[in-house]
């Protein structure tokens, strides 16, 4: 215990470094119909929607304020189609929506065993909303236009840090709930049709490599 103590002790030694993170994400959305605000389209009965996964590279940086106490952001886009279901089933509704979800997190790492290191997080994202096009379903139907809008929304954060050696590298290993939806906007030639809100409250899981220095 004597010898181990201290390399332990060194071990979580982090106030002032900057972690870097590249992972592979994985992102699941919900992309449900939670409210149709109004419709002067005429949605069909039992109309509803759901949003694909994604795999998406992100990069993470992590500034160390304490041993234990870290602030973090992360940097990636992602890009999903919205399809229908129910009423809606086989209509492709929105194309290739591509979202940046800014996001900070404030992170508390438990010093659990040498070269292991849990943590947990939460704070605020803002997803910003891009290139979303009215899907191939709805073009036909004289839809010309559909704008998701940007959002605020909180994370919450689970984690843990697995050290190879001494070196500063480690493998990652992430998973943030996001709680955030947006306002699906269909027009047709600059006259707004119908908009519904959605639950795209995601799973963003990730996996890669982290450098500490």
């Amino acid at each position: 215990m004597a010898v181990s103590a201290p390399a332990l002790a060194q071990s979580a030694d982090r106030a002032g470094d900057i972690q870097i993170k590249a992972f592979a994400t994985a992102v699941l959305p919900d992309g449900a119909i939670d409210e149709v605000e109004f419709d002067d389209f005429g949605l069909p009965a039992n109309s509803q929607s759901d949003a694909n996964d994604n795999i998406t590279p992100t990069l993470a940086i992590e500034y160390f304020v304490t041993n234990n106490i870290s602030i973090e952001t992360i940097a990636g886009v992602t890009q999903h189609d919205v399809d229908g279901v129910g009423g809606l089933a086989g209509l492709e509704l929105v194309s290739d929506a591509q979202i940046i979800p800014a996001t900070v997190t404030a992170k508390y790492h438990f010093d659990l065993a040498e070269g292991f290191t849990p943590y947990i997080g939460a704070g605020p994202s803002y997803f910003i909303i891009f290139n979303d096009d009215a899907g191939a379903g709805v073009t036909p139907l004289g839809i010309t236009d559909v704008d998701l809008s940007n959002e605020l929304g909180v994370a919450l954060q689970a984690g843990a840090v697995f050290d190879i050696g001494d070196s500063g590298i480690g493998l990652s290993v992430d998973a943030k709930r996001y709680f955030i939806g947006t306002t699906a906007t269909f027009s047709a030639n600059g006259t707004d049709l119908f908009a519904t809100d959605h639950d795209l409250d995601p799973w963003v899981i990730s996996a890669g490599l982290s450098f500490r220095f």
